[in-house]
């Protein structure tokens, strides 16, 4: 893949960053120059207000913004916090008492059958109470790093809106249309 000094972050490039987020002055993530976030640019498995910032970077800038909760996770949803029978946590007819902790979270499918993680708030003999709001909804995020590289995509990446590499995609790939090898 070739690497050009004067690319700049924009559609269809892939960028690899390093950066520190930060909520309420304390660090909650720190990735490295060693192990660098890297993404397909536009997308839609970033936060849009994310990629924007980063927009019309070039390797070795730095990077230091804001996004409010409303641009990232949004507000805490009252309707993201509900109510389950605890039958629902049944295996073969048991409950597992030591899975259900104030603060564990769950994987859970939702009616349609999408995964959605859970956190237990309080639970009692009817019933579990879970929230459902990403972690980080109702925080602004405050993020600062460098872009470490940026490259062209390649065709099939932009095809299937993903990274292909020996490390990614399809080892857990669920495109039904894609045609990389390696998967």
């Amino acid at each position: 893949m070739e690497l050009l000094c004067g690319m700049i972050v924009e559609k269809n490039k892939v960028v690899s960053l390093s950066y520190e987020l930060k909520v309420n002055g304390e660090t909650v993530e720190n990735v490295g120059i060693d192990s660098p976030l890297v993404f397909l640019v536009g997308t839609g498995n970033l936060l849009p207000k994310f990629e924007l910032n980063l927009d019309g970077l070039k390797i070795n800038d730095n990077f230091d913004f804001q996004l409010i909760a409303g641009e990232a996770y949004g507000p805490v949803s009252k309707e993201a916090i509900v109510d389950i029978p605890i039958k629902a946590f049944e295996v073969e007819g048991e409950i597992d008492r030591d899975l259900l902790k104030a603060g564990s979270q769950i994987p859970m499918l939702d009616q349609s059958g999408n995964r959605l993680n859970g956190s237990i708030i309080k639970f009692d003999d009817e019933f579990v109470t879970m929230d459902f709001n990403h972690p980080l909804a109702g925080n602004d995020l405050n993020f600062n790093g460098t872009i470490v590289e940026i490259r062209e995509a390649t065709t099939d990446e932009i095809e299937h809106g993903h990274l292909h590499s020996a490390d990614s995609c399809c080892k857990g790939c669920t495109d039904t249309n894609c045609h990389d090898k390696s998967c």
